[in-house]
């Protein structure tokens, strides 16, 4: 028998007004949630391609599939989506210049990166916090993006290397717990 587990809370009134979620408001909205930035990339006729992203996630663990949320205005999606396998590279707080970088031109991207590209066609950042090797599962209409549903292939994870953080529309470092704080000495105890 699962209980449920309620407590009556006093609501401010202001609290409960909710906008209507037009596209600005959505932006607004979401990025109050921090997440990490990726880097979707491959060798496509014979030169790196690549986008930022920080929709993704983790999505089954067995077997092992991720996703990527891609806007429909993408001009680099088209030409990324015909690679067979991708890398992901998480990008690691110290890598703050190069997501700079990833952001601009096209063509500009990849310039004086540590990048290594696989036999599969997929690249990955030198430096990340983590990696993927990736192959594409499915395809999902989501609005004004499209989901992509990919199965892991390979992974690393370079635990020294804390991730960069996105948050309020702007890039964040993750604020470490103090060891010394007596609540986390006992969660770790």
């Amino acid at each position: 028998m699962n209980a449920i587990w309620t407590q009556n809370v006093p609501v401010e009134p202001s609290l409960t007004k909710h906008n209507d979620p037009v596209p600005q408001a959505m932006r607004s909205a979401t990025s109050a949630f921090p997440t990490g930035v990726v880097l979707l990339a491959a060798k496509v006729d014979g030169l790196p391609v690549g986008m930022l992203a920080n929709s993704f996630t983790s999505v089954s663990l067995d077997p092992p599939l991720v996703s990527l949320n891609i806007a429909r205005t993408s001009r680099t999606w088209p030409v990324l989506s015909k690679a067979e396998h991708w890398g992901i590279s998480v990008l690691a707080e110290e890598q703050e210049t190069v997501f700079r970088q990833l952001a601009g031109k096209a063509g500009e991207r990849f310039a004086g990166l540590d990048w290594t590209a696989e036999a599969d066609g997929s690249l990955v950042l030198g430096g990340a916090s983590a990696t993927f090797i990736v192959g594409p599962a499915a395809q999902f209409d989501a609005g004004d993006h499209i989901l992509v549903l990919m199965h892991v292939l390979g992974l690393q994870r370079s635990p020294e290397r804390r991730p960069l953080v996105f948050h309020g529309s702007q890039t964040a470092r993750l604020a470490m717990p103090d060891t010394a704080s007596p609540i986390l000495n006992r969660v770790l105890s």
